[in-house]
């Protein structure tokens, strides 16, 4: 019965890519919405995971999406527009963390991305695996250490400001910081390769 129902996923699915890519053929603009229909709501769950932010997540989604249009990327994506829109959105979440954590301006997606992707599929799964180990760590924090957290490395305000908001001492937001990206580095450290643990320890203490 599984295995059936996952067959029938796969059909739908291929299905849903031909007639979205069919469409593509015959107006662009039609294709386009199709297109923005059928995977606009899943990519934003999907990006969520990563940046934390519904909102924020959205603006990721719609940057792909509008450059996608612009580009006129779907006479260049070989793969399935699902698989590719999956890997853009996952980019663009990444670079988008790593702009938080390191300070250091987005590389934009562009049209090389489709023959030379910055992330092989291997670097993908690992750092879906890192960023999967960073969110469960992030969610046993108790909640005033959490909050801290996330309004320094995901909303990018800086430790008075934190600080002002909160009603706490600025020593306090600094300790609540240190905590977590020691806690972070011990966590990773014994699940992942020394190279993965060194690179996100020096992008989360940049």
């Amino acid at each position: 019965m599984c295995g059936s129902e996952s067959e029938n996923k796969e059909d739908n699915l291929l299905d849903k890519e031909r007639f979205i890519r069919k469409t593509f053929e015959d107006d662009p603009e039609k294709g386009f919405e199709l297109l923005f229909k059928a995977y606009y709501r899943p990519l934003c769950s999907h990006a969520a995971r990563y940046v934390y932010s519904k909102e924020l997540a959205e603006d990721l989604v719609g940057e792909v999406f509008e450059k996608f249009f612009k580009k006129q990327l779907h006479l260049q994506v070989t793969t399935s527009f699902q698989a590719y829109l999956f890997t853009a959105v996952r980019h663009q979440a990444f670079q988008h963390l790593r702009t938080e954590f390191s300070r250091k301006k987005v590389v934009p997606l562009g049209e090389h991305d489709i023959n030379c992707p910055v992330l092989t599929p291997h670097q993908l799964l690992q750092y879906d695996e890192l960023y999967l180990e960073i969110e469960k760590t992030i969610h046993l924090l108790s909640p005033p250490v959490q909050r801290v957290f996330l309004m320094s490395r995901f909303e990018g305000k800086k430790n008075s400001v934190i600080a002002e908001e909160l009603k706490i001492s600025i020593k306090t937001v600094e300790a609540h910081i240190t905590k977590v990206l020691k806690l972070l580095h011990k966590v990773l450290q014994h699940q992942f390769t020394t190279v993965l643990t060194v690179l996100l320890y020096f992008l989360l203490t940049r």
